[in-house]
């Protein structure tokens, strides 16, 4: 993902405007919507962390707790038969059905926790 900025834990996008000629972007894997643009490669990065700045001031001023991208939990839909049988297969293993989820996703992903 060489198109996603990073700073402060947060991450955002960088995109170009062809109708404005601008480059533009958004704090990525957060409800709050903050944006940003610039003219120039540079320009995109520095208004990012700007952005990023601004954000935890405000959040700060305003005595809220700022959002963190990636909480370490999410809703998944798999269908009752798929959860019927992770639920059996988990029991089966003796592991929790958490447990089993994420010791499937890390090997998908050739992660270890």
């Amino acid at each position: 993902m060489n198109d996603v900025l990073q700073y402060k834990g947060y991450y955002g996008s960088a995109m170009f405007s062809a109708e404005d000629h601008v480059l533009h972007g958004k704090l990525l894997y957060i409800r709050a919507l903050v944006s940003y643009e610039a003219e120039t490669a540079s320009g995109i990065e520095k208004a990012f962390h700007e952005a990023v700045d601004d954000y935890l001031d405000l959040c700060k001023t305003e005595g809220i707790k700022p959002e963190q991208p990636f909480k370490g939990s999410f809703n998944v839909r798999v269908g009752r038969d798929l959860h019927r049988q992770i639920a059996f297969e988990a029991a089966r293993r003796g592991v929790s059905l958490n447990s089993l989820i994420v010791a499937a996703l890390e090997k998908e992903t050739h992660h270890a926790a």
